[in-house]
Order: C-alpha cells, then structure tokens, then sequence
C-alpha cells in the first residue's frame, strides 16, 4: 500500500506527481477557490485516495454532487475524451473506474441514516450559539444545564430542555441562591429561539440513539475507509445548524478519541465544506476554542480540511496550522479582491518557476495550486497541477443508486428508530403532577377540617350552658401550617445534599459538551 495520495500531475510539463504524504495528512488542509473552478472534484478525489488508503472519510454534500461518490464512472463521448486527456497530461497509465464504500447520513433523516445528538452533549456553548442568544441568555442556559446536572436530569431533546427552563422559572429564588440571577425575560426569550428552531426542523437533531463515532470510523471488508457523506442540500438552508453540528462532530472526536501522535496515516479525514459559515458572526472566545481544537486534534489522528471560496474566510491564527493547500482559481475584478488573490499567494512557498500571483487568476478548472508537506514536515514548493480525475461518478447518484447503497450499509436499522426514554421531561412532569394532587389533597384536607370546626362552633352554640369552672376538656388542634420547622428544614437539607453527593459527577468538555 502506497505511504501517499496522488492529488495530480505538476510542473511545467505537469507530468511530476503532486503527492499528499499520509504521514503528513493530519496536519490539516484547505482546499479554496471561486465558484466552479474545480474544489467539489478535489474534495472528491481526496476522498477517494483516502478511502483506498483504508482511512475513514466524513464530508458534506452541499449541493448534490458528491453522492456520486459511491456510483463507479461510466464516462461516455466528450466526457471520456475530457478524462483520457486528462490522465495522459498527468502521466497516469490508465484509470480503473469504481464505487467508493459508503454511507449516507441525513440530520433529518430522508436522504441517510439519522444523525443525532443529546441537548447535554451539544453542551450550554454550541446551543447557545445555535440559538443566536446574547451573553445573559446564555449565562441562564448554563445554569440550567448546571442545574440539571446536579440534579441528575437527563436532557436529551428539545422537550426536555423546555421543561428544565419552566422548571428553573419556577423555583427561581431558590436558582438565584445557589447559580445566580435567573430573568423570567431572558427564559422567555430562549424558549422564543428554541420554537424558531424547532420550525427550521432541527429538533430531529436532538434525541436519542444518538452518533456512535466509531461508526464513522469503519473500514470495508476490502481495507478501504468507508467515506460517510452526509447530505447537506435541506441542511444548508440553515447555516448555523450546519455550522453547528460541525463543529460540534469535531469537538467530539476531540473529547473522546485518545492521543496517538503523528501515525503512519489518519485514523479519520474530516472535509469541513463551505468553512465560512463556522466562522461567520462567531465571537472571539468562540474562535479561539475551534483554533485550540483544530490545533489540538492533529495529535488525535484526525486530518481537517476546510473547504470554501477564498482563504480570507478562515482566520489566520487557523490558516497557519493547515499544512496542506490546494489553491483553484480566484476572480479578481476589485480592488479588494486582488487582495484577496496577493494574500493567497504569499501563503504559499515560493517556487522560482511560477508566478504564484498571476497563476492564481489564470488557473483552469480543475487546475490548482499544490503545496504539501515533505517527510520533514516543511512546505513544499507550490506547483501548478492538472486535478487527477475521480475513479467515481461526476454528479449526483439516482435516488435508486442511494438506496442500493442504504440496503448494504453496516449501520442499517440501528439510527432509523428513535427512542424516548425517562428524562427531564418526565421527570419534571411527574413531579409537577404529584405536587398537584399533593396541593389537591392538601386542600381537600384543609377544607373538611374548615368544616368540621364549623360544625364544632355550631354545636357548641347548641348546647346548653354550663357552670363557669365546669369547661370542656380542650381538644388537640391539628396542625395547619406546611411551613417546615427547624429540625425538619434541617433534616431536609441534609437529606438534599446527602443525595447530591452520591450523584455521579458529570464532565463537561472544551465546548461544554458532555463527555460520555
């Protein structure tokens, strides 16, 4: 087995292989270039060379193209002459057309296997930033969680979370005591964003069973990484789910996989497509966090590579740790984008034998800028590459080719259920109607001893009077009043605290996400 990818041919005559060393692949990636220059078939020969290698893949399919991925070519007319142009430019001696394994996903679950998540393991941080909420509203979500983790209340969809915020509006006081000021506003406002959530359709998101990673790290019977596409063409509509599912996939394999070092190849290559959404509008504690995690996660042996149209959109604490670039083409029609085109070339290391800048906006589709790292881990010179063409199918797969593949996936039957399984919401619910038929009783008791006093004074104005020393021996009163008294307050908190205790602690992680 190859220690390298094969990316394309470069150099003058474009016949000196551009390699990607799989040594290497986990120090990250960017593949950048303006709207149909080519990064949809990048990403989709990457995928392919890692898949052969027997290194798992995730990525997303924004538009549709990608799902082609697990359907061999069968290239015809002009478009077989496109290919064997291709690879005899490149020098390749032939090319051996085949599907990649492969398994689909769907956040909402119609064109894949679902893919969800627990409100605990998004974590108070990500939610936060999903709903849009501002700095208060998401001191009271971190409460809440907080609260429910001390209280032992499991939050594993939306219902939960919104019975855990009633809740907490509720006993409010007794919030405010023990974690801080709870506004009856700011609640209302999360429950505002959480309904306009829940209409874009992301509470099938949260639930259970929710993602084992381990089923995206799979490899075929045959050696080769499974590539899990994840369809984003609904998803896309909503960018900051996309944004956030995303990221909250990476903060996962961040918790949970263990260090491995630099190993002889990635145990997962992670495609993060139109990166620019997880940047925009994020705060800066926010961006600092993705950059300690894209940082941070190469010692786990997973490889991220950003994909989106100019290498302005990342932030260039995060461009400087992507070992691997592969620059399309870029439009320079302004003055602010021929800034744009100089900055990427400048982030390239020099070649005598190219002019990076002009390059940049001459490339043509399907051509690109290459530069990787060498065994050393130094960048290597940037070449001007013709693309390799994929060994699968350039397009959409049918809806035919897609259940074909379902019908065969490893993970058949296991996500397509939900379950719904005793949490907050049950457990509030239950409490709320047993404290009231425990006030119902209450009242009922309270009543009748109302009316039997009454009837005691009636019968007392009935009967007949009676010597002034010769008084009724006195009745022992029950007691009315619910208010606790000192021993049983004290009782109680001891009880209380006896309780929280013995309770498991919970973890949290770099993203306040739950740790399993």
């Amino acid at each position: 087995m190859s220690d390298s990818i094969f990316l394309g041919g470069g150099g003058p005559d474009h016949k000196t292989p551009q390699n990607l060393l799989l040594a290497r692949a986990n120090r990250h990636g960017l593949v950048a270039g303006a709207t149909g220059t080519g990064k949809t078939v990048t990403l989709q020969v990457m995928a392919e060379q890692f898949s052969a290698a027997g290194v798992p893949v995730f990525c997303a399919d924004v538009k549709g193209d990608l799902s082609g991925i697990c359907v061999a070519a069968t290239p015809e007319g002009k478009g077989l002459e496109k290919i064997n142009e291709r690879v005899a430019a490149i020098g390749m001696e032939s090319i051996t057309y085949q599907a990649a394994p492969c398994i689909f996903w769907d956040i909402y679950g119609k064109r894949g296997h679902p893919i969800r998540a627990t409100v605990s393991e998004m974590g108070p941080q990500l939610l936060s930033r999903l709903l849009q909420l501002n700095e208060t509203q998401e001191g009271v979500v971190t409460i809440a969680f907080q609260y429910a983790d001390d209280n032992d209340l499991l939050l594993l969809d939306f219902k939960d979370l919104r019975s855990l915020l009633t809740h907490v509006s509720t006993i409010a006081p007794e919030i405010q005591r023990t974690y801080g000021n709870v506004a009856a506003a700011s609640i209302g406002a999360v429950q505002r964003q959480l309904l306009l959530l829940e209409r874009e359709g992301a509470e099938t998101f949260f639930g259970e069973p929710a993602l084992e990673l381990t089923d995206f790290m799979r490899v075929a019977t045959d050696g080769r990484g499974y590539i899990n596409v994840l369809d984003a063409t609904a998803l896309i509509n909503s960018p900051r789910l996309y944004s956030t599912f995303l990221l909250w996939l990476l903060a996962e394999l961040f918790e949970q996989l263990p260090e491995v070092g630099d190993p002889d190849k990635p145990k997962l290559v992670f495609f993060f497509d139109e990166a620019h959404l997880l940047f925009n509008d994020a705060p800066k504690a926010l961006v600092d966090k993705i950059e300690q995690v894209v940082r941070l996660i190469r010692s786990k042996g997973v490889g991220v590579y950003f994909v989106t149209q100019n290498p302005r959109d990342l932030p260039e604490n995060v461009l400087a740790q992507l070992g691997c670039r592969i620059q399309h083409a870029l439009r320079a029609y302004t003055p602010t984008e021929r800034k744009g085109v100089k900055a990427a070339a400048q982030s390239f290391r020099p070649n005598p034998g190219v002019d990076t800048e002009t390059a940049i906006t001459e490339l043509g589709t399907g051509e690109a800028l290459v530069s990787s790292l060498d065994a050393k881990g130094a960048p290597t010179m940037v070449e001007r590459t013709l693309i390799r063409p994929p060994a699968s199918r350039l397009g959409p797969a049918t809806d035919a080719d897609r259940a074909a593949v379902q019908a065969l996936s490893p993970v058949s039957m296991k996500y397509d259920s939900t379950i719904d399984r005793e949490s907050a919401y049950e457990v509030l619910t239950g409490r709320e109607a047993l404290a009231s038929k425990e006030a119902e009783a209450l009242a009922k008791q309270q009543k009748a001893e109302a009316e039997a006093a009454k009837a005691r004074r009636e019968a007392a104005k009935a009967a007949p009077k009676v010597a002034p020393r010769a008084t009724a021996a006195k009745a022992t009163a029950a007691r009315k009043s619910t208010r606790q008294t000192p021993t049983e307050a004290a009782t109680s908190t001891f009880m209380r605290t006896a309780t929280r205790e013995l309770t498991k602690f919970v973890f949290r992680g770099m993203f306040g996400n739950r740790k399993r």
